[in-house]
């Protein structure tokens, strides 16, 4: 009798151990590490092939995530020719660190700076297209930013091609100083001639547009489109309230507010803009 007691004991640890090990196995396979993601606004887990395929926006709050140059081409263009890649900035000021902060930018964005610059499809449409960096130094327009905006609209100019910037920056380049803040009168010089040329000019604000940038070409465009929750303004909020004595709205400097306000001209989630620029370059050569 105990041999029999002893048997069934063993087939049952035997049992427990294999069942324990499948369950393991299963867990394994059935909930991966990377399944969720928080998301950034509102804190919710959200599987993660739905954040992507919905170009990484929040399906529960809509929250816009910030997306690299390469992300935002790859949702926007058929294909995409890159142009003036071989610029890289200085140290015009021998601004203190300044050189390792570049290269440590550089090895962790894999570019060589903070704009994306060159000619995309758009459908049947060729289109200028610039792109910011805003995880390169916040997208600061230093001498080099300028300049490769400045000539990618030169070059539209000469080929009469409607231009598309996608603007994310935290303003000027502090660690170049005066040369930084000049790309602002260069860039919006040629964004006039290109004006006067008769060509189209689309600026798309995204999260976020401030500073020297925003003051230049991004309020440039025949046509300002900015994504939803964008922030979007010059000086930050606590330095105006600290400066003017006054508590501002909630909303304050929002894509919202700046629609209502009449600066920009709509506001368009994510997965409609490919799709409204098409049909504003439509419209252009239409007019045209």
């Amino acid at each position: 009798m105990n041999n029999f007691f002893d048997d069934r004991k063993a087939k049952l640890e035997t049992y427990q151990k294999n069942y324990r090990g499948k369950k393991d196995e299963v867990e394994k396979v059935m909930i991966p590490d990377d399944l969720f993601i928080k998301c950034p606004h509102c804190q919710e887990l959200v599987f993660r092939d739905d954040y992507l395929k919905n170009n990484f926006v929040c399906p529960k709050c809509q929250y816009h995530e910030r997306l690299s140059p390469r992300e935002r081409v790859k949702i926007t263009c058929d294909s995409f020719e890159e142009l003036f890649s071989d610029l890289k900035s200085l140290n015009p000021l021998d601004f203190p660190g300044y050189p390792e902060k570049l290269q440590s930018n550089i090895e962790k964005n894999k570019e060589n700076e903070a704009v994306l610059t060159g000619i995309g499809q758009i459908g049947k449409f060729n289109v200028a297209i610039v792109v910011l960096n805003s995880f390169f130094m916040m997208g600061s327009m230093g001498s080099v930013v300028g300049e490769k905006i400045t000539r990618l609209v030169e070059k539209a100019k000469e080929e009469k091609l409607p231009l598309v910037i996608f603007s994310a920056s935290g303003g000027a380049r502090m660690q170049e100083g005066i040369f930084s803040l000049m790309q602002m009168a260069k860039t919006s010089a040629a964004i006039k001639k290109f004006s006067d040329a008769g060509l189209l000019f689309i600026s798309v604000l995204t999260n976020p547009t401030t500073g020297g940038v925003l003051a230049s070409f991004a309020f440039l465009g025949d046509v300002i489109i900015a994504e939803p929750g964008s922030l979007i303004g010059f000086a930050g909020k606590r330095v105006i309230e600290q400066t003017i004595k006054q508590e501002l709205p909630p909303n304050f400097q929002s894509a919202e507010f700046q629609l209502e306000k009449g600066f920009v001209d709509m506001v368009v989630c994510r997965d409609k803009l490919t799709e409204v620029i098409h049909k504003l370059l439509s419209l252009h050569e239409v007019d045209r």
